[in-house]
């Protein structure tokens, strides 16, 4: 078991909670969580870790092993926060989305960095956004392999068709076309290369699928 799990677990007794009573306080699904707590998933979201965290109240850093102390339960400080100035604001790139297929979603952070000018944030605060780095060809020509994308906070996309950040089967990461028809039980995932199928998801599975953020901002390096 890593450090991790076994972190979760001990958190999860210490709250007392079963694992349906957390699946109810985080929006992480039963089987999930006990993935989590036993190690039978290597890699855990980020979302997850703090979701967590937050429902057992320890901090997400002592959860990811890096604080022996259990008090602070917010997980910002895990990555250098966004560096803010009159013009602009740095951002750390903390992690990869796949613009495939069954990319396991983790957050790490490997010294890269972003400078994204703060009219580009449109009002919004620095904290509202996160950027991750595209890795596949799936949603080429839009996006390419090795961009850098800023991503908008949000639980939803705006529309049927719209590009979103998505967790689907609890832990896999994809930048897709998120396509749905209000009021019924399914979306599915559409790439942009024709060369890539698009995937459905309906029924049960939809409650391990979530809505991360939206794009905002594509950044290139020529």
């Amino acid at each position: 078991m890593s450090e991790c799990s076994d972190r979760i677990l001990q958190a999860l007794k210490q709250a007392d909670l079963s694992y349906g009573e957390l699946a109810k306080l985080t929006g992480i699904s039963k089987s999930a969580l006990q993935r989590y707590a036993t190690g039978e998933t290597k890699k855990i979201p980020i979302d997850s870790i703090e979701a967590i965290a937050k429902a057992t109240n320890v901090s997400a850093q002592y959860l990811m092993g890096w604080d022996e102390s259990e008090t602070e339960t917010y997980i910002d400080d895990k990555f250098p926060s966004p560096n803010i100035t009159e013009d602009y604001t740095t951002f750390p790139v903390i992690g990869d989305i796949a613009a495939g297929y069954n990319h396991i979603a983790i957050e790490s952070w490997d010294g890269d960095k972003v400078d994204v000018p703060n009219s580009y944030l449109k009002g919004y605060s620095p904290q509202d956004f996160f950027v991750l780095c595209v890795k596949g060809d799936s949603m080429y020509p839009q996006y390419q392999d090795g961009d850098k994308v800023l991503i908008l906070r949000q639980s939803t996309v705006n529309y049927s068709g719209d590009v979103g950040a998505v967790i689907y089967d609890d832990e896999i990461s994809t930048l897709k076309k998120v396509e749905f028809v209000k009021g019924e039980d399914w979306l599915r995932l559409v790439p942009i290369n024709p060369n890539v199928p698009p995937i459905l998801i309906e029924g049960e599975d939809l409650e391990h699928c979530r809505v991360m953020g939206v794009p905002k901002l594509l950044i290139r390096e020529m």
